[in-house]
């Protein structure tokens, strides 16, 4: 079947990882994206609008999916591949794509994203490089983005300027990992303010009480680390997972995303047979990257991973 659609407005470019699909993205100042899919000689025209991460969580819960959430460095190896990157993993059927902002001092991160981050920066990446890189490429992806920031570059720029401007580009989220709850009235005050749902992190040492005070506080969803430690791929996936995750749902009807070491697609089979209802991969695919002996060889590596890991969601 051949589709045809001409307007001075906007412009036809094909999907990188679906066959038979295409995105016509406006090119006037105000965006949208319609897609235009072949299947069983039909063919269905909507608009894609920005969604929350609340939002796109509800919509696969209906659907009974799991939510696939890559991670990757902003700036590595530089904000034109990244921009690359994240239209990949919009169109490999991630969910929603958590980009990590690069910081001098990333405690909770291991080594592969330390790296990274170490990388980007010497690069001459910056918070303003990254935000007009998102300005861009956040029109043309149908997924919402969630920031991952420590606190120092927020304080930097003052809680309120930082929020109001990743909602003006179209964030939808934010992840900081180095703000304990109780600190984090400010950030839930101004984030409510500007549309952007603070994530918060429960750990496998955080106690019950705790934990579900965490809970009730996070929006969006609920940050499960599954590992004590560090950032990281893992051969395998702690069996605690299950009973932290019959825990959380016991306390909260939010979803729980899980992150912290799956690495391939077992993990990510395993941890959605368990009940999560998101699965977070984050070094596995900044490795991928930073490995690559070119841009066009990492975009491409990066691709087929995605590929195999949403394959392996139920």
């Amino acid at each position: 079947m051949v589709v045809a659609f001409k307007h001075p407005c906007f412009q036809l470019r094909a999907h990188p990882c679906q066959s038979n699909f295409f995105q016509i993205s406006r090119t006037s100042p105000k965006k949208f994206a319609v897609s235009v899919r072949n299947q069983s000689a039909m063919a269905s025209l909507s608009v894609a609008p920005a969604v929350g991460l609340s939002e796109t969580f509800s919509r696969l819960r209906k659907q009974g999916k799991v939510a696939f959430i890559p991670y990757i460095t902003a700036g590595d190896p530089d904000l034109a591949t990244t921009s690359k990157a994240l239209k990949i993993l919009d169109a490999c059927g991630s969910h929603i794509i958590e980009l990590g902002l690069p910081y001098s001092d990333p405690l909770a991160d291991g080594p592969v994203i330390q790296a990274a981050a170490t990388r980007a920066l010497s690069r001459g990446t910056n918070f303003d490089g990254i935000i007009s890189m998102l300005s861009e490429v956040i029109p043309q992806i149908s997924c919402p983005i969630a920031l991952f920031s420590y606190y120092n570059p927020i304080l930097k720029r003052g809680t309120n300027q930082f929020m109001s401007t990743i909602r003006n580009v179209g964030v939808r989220g934010l992840v900081v990992p180095d703000v304990p709850l109780e600190e984090t009235s400010g950030l839930r005050v101004e984030a409510s303010k500007n549309g952007i749902e603070l994530v918060l992190l429960t750990t496998p040492t955080t106690p019950t009480l705790r934990m579900k005070d965490i809970v009730a506080a996070s929006e969006g969803f609920v940050y499960l680390v599954s590992t004590i430690g560090v950032t990281g791929a893992r051969t395998s996936v702690s069996l605690r997972v299950q009973s932290l995750l019959e825990e959380i749902k016991a306390a909260t009807d939010k979803p729980v995303a899980v992150g912290f070491g799956i690495s391939n697609p077992e993990h990510v089979k395993q941890v959605a047979g368990w009940g999560a209802d998101g699965v977070i991969v984050g070094s596995a695919m900044v490795r991928i990257l930073g490995d690559a002996q070119s841009p066009e060889e990492g975009l491409k590596k990066l691709e087929e991973f995605t590929k195999s890991l949403t394959a392996a969601l139920p």
